[in-house]
């Protein structure tokens, strides 16, 4: 049967796929719209299939903080050029993403796929989107929080590709507003200075035993005494903790103070006891765990 240009145009409108992949899918549906429509989604299944083994490095970190602060989600989408992470169809398929963790906290990306909204599939929406944009897309990773007695804090720094959300326990109620811009700057720490952890007691006895041969390796080479060594050792680990702990680390929009001091500065004038327990920095180079 013959496709009119009001019908093609009409479904273009409705998927946003390519003139010519609309009038093929209405040409083979022999004009029936809803299996034109599922014509073109299958063809973005099949797309998302052959881009699959593609790299996606590019794309966009977002954060919510919901529930009063007491609730946040960070969520990382990617895609294969920066152009296609500043289109309005990516931007608003990474909210629509977004959206659905806040409302339904799916466990993993894999149940976040199969949640739908207004009668859209998550699944069926990025195929679309691959099918449209003819890039690999993937939903890398989220994480959500919760703070019961505490605040919870996000950063997305300029550009999207870099965002951090961090948590302290132990905030009073009343001096939620208070803190706020505290833990706001300690998360724009987060994302500048990289930490591996809050405290140095987290960092992993693997990473403080290597640091520690490497150390002594070095002073032993320069022909420093045996028996000296695990003291010049410790001196190093010291400076390495103040480098990589979050709590040691010189401020820095105040390098003659250590953030550490922001917190215990906090609970001194507010007779609290305020404790930073919890961040997560996504950023695009970063490897997926």
């Amino acid at each position: 049967m013959a496709i009119s240009a009001n019908q093609v145009k009409e479904l273009r409108e409705k998927t946003g796929a390519g003139m010519m992949d609309c009038k093929k899918a209405m040409e083979e549906a022999n004009g029936d719209f809803e299996k034109a429509i599922e014509i073109l989604r299958k063809k973005g299944a099949s797309v998302a299939a052959k881009r699959a083994e593609r790299t996606a490095n590019e794309g966009l970190v977002l954060t919510k903080i919901f529930n009063n602060g007491k609730s946040a989600v960070i969520l990382e989408v990617n895609c294969e050029t920066d152009f296609v992470a500043n289109s309005e169809d990516f931007i608003k398929f990474a909210n629509f993403a977004l959206d659905i963790i806040v409302a339904d906290k799916p466990k993993d990306v894999a149940t976040l796929l199969e949640l739908s909204k207004d009668g859209k599939k998550v699944a069926d929406e990025l195929n679309a989107l691959i099918g449209k944009i003819g890039e690999k897309i993937e939903i890398s990773r989220f994480a959500l929080d919760n703070a019961e007695n505490g605040l919870l804090v996000d950063y997305i720094h300029h550009g999207s590709k870099l965002g951090v959300v961090i948590q302290a326990d132990n905030v009073p109620a009343d001096k939620s507003a208070e803190f706020q811009p505290v833990l706001k700057d300690i998360a724009m720490q987060v994302a500048a200075m990289r930490p591996i952890s809050i405290y140095r007691d987290e960092v992993d006895k693997s990473v403080i035993e290597k640091e520690l041969d490497i150390y002594k390796e070095l002073a032993r080479k320069e022909g420093k005494p045996e028996q000296i060594l695990e003291k010049i050792a410790t001196g190093k680990l010291n400076k390495f903790y103040e480098e990589n702990c979050l709590f040691e680390q010189a401020f820095v929009k105040d390098n003659t103070k250590k953030v550490g001091a922001l917190v215990d500065e906090f609970n001194k004038n507010n007779s609290s006891q305020v404790k930073l327990v919890k961040f997560r920095r996504f950023h695009l180079s970063d490897e997926k765990k």
